[in-house]
This record gives C-alpha cells, sequence and structure tokens, in this order.
C-alpha cells in the first residue's frame, strides 16, 4: 500500500498528505530542507484566554501533534533527506553540534517568544533576521498572502523568513519540507522559482497549504520567479568538446 494517502501537484509544488516516516524514504534527495518540526511545548494548553490568545481566536483544532517534539527517527529522516538542512526549533532537538544558527528576531514583547533558532548545517557565521511577528501586528502578511486566515497554522512562520532562508542556501533548486504545515516554505518556493516538495500528516493543514500556494501562484500582485537554470561548468583553458 502507498505511503501517499493524496497527492497534489501545483506549479512546481509538489504536496503529499502522508506520514513523513513512510514518504520521505521515497522521494530521494534534494538540496535543501527547509523545516519546522513540532517542538513539544503543547500548544494545548495554549488555547485558553489570554493575552496570547489573542493572536489566535480561531479554534485550530486538535493539537495532538505538539504533545511532543519529533523524535530522533525523524529527525534521522529530516537529516538524510538533503544535501544541507535549516531545521526550526533545532534547539529542542538531538542534533549534532551546529555549523551555524540562524535566529529569528520577532522584535516582540510582553507574553510571546522574542524569537526563534533554527539549527543550520551550512557553515558560515550566525545570522539573525528582523521581522516583527507580535500578536496581531504580523509584518507584511495580510498583504503578501491573502488567505481566508493570514495566520492558517498555530506555529506558522513568515513567508518572508522562509525566503530569507532560501537566500541562505542560495545554490539549492529543489526543496523539501517534511512537516509541511499550513505550506508557506513551498509559497517562499513558489516565490524563488525553486521546486517544492512538502509532506503533511494532518489533512485539515494539508487542505489549507494546497489552497495557499494555489492561491500564491494565482495572484497577479505576487511575483513567482522563474526557475533559473543549474549552473553548467564551462571549458577550461580553451578545452573543446
Amino acid at each position: 500500500m502507498s505511503p501517499i494517502r493524496k497527492e497534489v501537484v501545483i506549479g512546481d509544488c509538489r504536496l503529499i498528505l502522508g506520514d513523513m516516516r513512510a514518504v520521505v524514504p521515497t522521494l530521494g534527495t534534494f538540496d535543501l530542507c527547509l523545516t519546522d518540526p513540532p517542538y513539544g511545548i503543547d500548544e494545548n494548553d495554549k488555547k485558553v484566554a489570554s493575552r496570547a490568545n489573542l493572536a489566535a481566536p480561531k479554534d485550530y483544532g486538535s493539537f495532538d501533534w505538539d504533545k511532543s517534539p519529533a523524535d530522533a527517527e525523524q529527525m534521522d529522516l529530516v537529516r538524510a533527506s538533503s544535501q544541507h538542512q535549516i531545521v526550526f526549533g533545532g534547539n529542542y532537538f538531538d542534533l549534532p553540534k551546529a555549523p551555524r544558527w540562524l535566529v529569528w528576531d520577532k522584535e516582540n514583547s510582553g507574553d510571546f517568544a522574542d524569537g526563534e533558532m533554527a539549527w543550520c548545517s551550512i557553515p558560515g557565521a550566525l545570522r539573525i533576521f528582523r521581522w516583527q511577528w507580535n500578536g496581531f501586528i504580523r509584518k507584511g502578511e495580510m498583504d503578501k498572502v491573502k488567505t481566508p486566515s493570514f495566520r492558517a497554522h498555530p506555529t506558522q512562520k513568515p513567508v518572508a523568513l522562509m525566503e530569507w532562508c532560501l537566500g541562505i542556501a542560495r545554490t539549492a533548486r529543489s526543496v523539501v519540507d517534511p512537516f509541511m504545515g499550513s505550506g508557506t516554505t513551498g509559497i517562499a518556493c513558489a516565490k524563488r522559482g525553486l521546486s517544492f516538495t512538502g509532506v503533511e500528516l494532518h489533512e485539515p493543514y494539508f487542505d489549507i497549504a494546497c489552497e495557499r500556494i494555489r492561491k500564491a501562484y494565482a495572484q497577479p500582485d505576487m511575483f513567482v520567479s522563474a526557475r533559473e537554470p543549474a549552473p553548467v561548468q564551462q571549458p577550461l583553458f580553451g578545452d573543446v568538446a
């Protein structure tokens, strides 16, 4: 029996409904895995009325997926899926010493976290991306991604943040996200003209991801790049074929 319960192709985005444990080993190897796995911070406890809840007034359904962080088997699959990886919440997982950390500064205050950290396998200096994401104040998202609810997932990331990460992995042409959620990584890949494969276990979020990515391709005010050709090795010292 196929591990793929449903598959939708939109532009250069291939979206798969299924368990990443079964699906990812069938996909081959990608240039980059850019993903945001469950951290195990139990978002269910945050569904009660609170100041923080003002930022998320809708009902996202069950949060059982966030009872515990992604396990060792899942993280091994993340690392095996691609040449390079950028993993948000990398500080929650048992990963090797990071060649580089990426930091998202939310320009935040009050009850919300000031930022999030991503483990990055691409060597280099620590880099910080500043993008406000505080309660109702979410820089740019209302204009850039027109959806029924611009926050379609309780741990949704800004599209601009994922675009910035793709810029860190500037040679990547194929991207996978085994914890696709509401499809933000796919939207960022579409904007940069990269091929994307996303895997999501929960059908409601899978359907949201399909809707968001479909609308992203359809929006005339959203620039979707043509995919750049792969680099070609030029002859050296006058060599001819």
